[in-house]
């Protein structure tokens, strides 16, 4: 069913205030994978607000989906959708890459409440879907495993052997999404190592592929909810989105894969969230 005007209202303002926090969190932790981690908000606020069965109260609930964050270096936007799902306080996101804080550049399942997987190495987060949706099948469970990709580190080979086996094992409760934001650390992916024609290596790998802008809340929507009545293939939702979206220096600008800032230019960039649709 196709979101209402009231729903649609209340998820953009989750992910504006999402952005914020992720500014936030690059001034207090002293800097941050700001950019992959803006071109995220509205694919966590739809799978953390909407369609993750999930439960704060009981973040080990046996029966709740799965979601693993392969590219681990966006932590800085993944831990604070957490916090404001309510796995724990946002005050405590202050403490974000300090000594002795749960919370790092890339996510720790031992440390924080809610994180079902930990991350850093890039190239894994589909493997261990990959295990989860045979585990469940297994199980003869319905959850769901949600794994959230960069489109550069599907570069790694690991990534393809995940795929391959996925499609094997018809492992329709395994749903990928890749942050096809266009760019990485040393510059775009086509530069470093070309991934076009990305969708049909997908279909060819015998993923159903959904292309959709990972920035519009009703395509999100439309393609969550085809992947989670799918039937005997796993679903690729092939996310296009802009690296840094929302300020607009930081728009792909590789400069901001990692990056600090000064109070000032994290004024001026949480200024520009908070304009943003107005």
């Amino acid at each position: 069913m196709a979101l209402t005007a009231e729903e649609k209202r209340k998820l953009a303002q989750i992910a504006k205030e999402l952005r914020v926090t992720i500014i936030d969190v690059m001034a207090w932790s002293g800097g941050a994978h700001v950019g992959g981690s803006l071109s995220i908000v509205e694919i966590l606020t739809m799978l953390y607000f909407k369609y993750l069965n999930i439960d704060p109260k009981d973040p080990d609930m046996e029966d709740r989906d799965r979601f693993i964050l392969s590219k681990g270096h966006a932590a800085a936007g993944y831990i604070p959708a957490l916090a404001k799902r309510g796995y724990f306080p946002e005050e405590e996101l202050k403490s974000f890459n300090h000594f002795r804080s749960p919370f790092a550049m890339h996510p720790d399942s031992k440390k924080i409440r809610g994180c079902d997987a930990s991350a850093g190495s890039l190239g894994h987060g589909l493997s261990m879907a990959v295990g989860l949706g045979l585990a469940a099948k297994y199980l003869k469970k319905d959850w769901k495993t949600v794994c959230l990709m960069g489109d550069g580190e599907c570069c790694e080979g690991s990534v393809w052997e995940a795929a391959m086996s996925a499609a094997h094992f018809k492992l329709d409760n395994v749903i990928g999404i890749v942050d096809r934001n266009k760019l990485m650390i040393d510059g775009t992916t086509e530069q470093v190592m070309a991934l076009e024609p990305f969708a049909d290596k997908w279909r060819d790998f015998g993923w159903k592929v959904l292309e959709v802008d990972g920035h519009d809340l009703d395509a999100l929507d439309d393609a969550f909810a085809e992947a989670w009545s799918a039937e005997g293939v796993p679903t690729l939702i092939l996310a296009n989105t802009v690296k840094g979206k929302g300020v607009d220096f930081m728009e792909n600008n590789v400069v901001y894969h990692y990056a600090s800032a000064d109070s000032a230019v994290c004024e001026q960039a949480k200024e520009q969230i908070l304009k943003g649709g107005e």
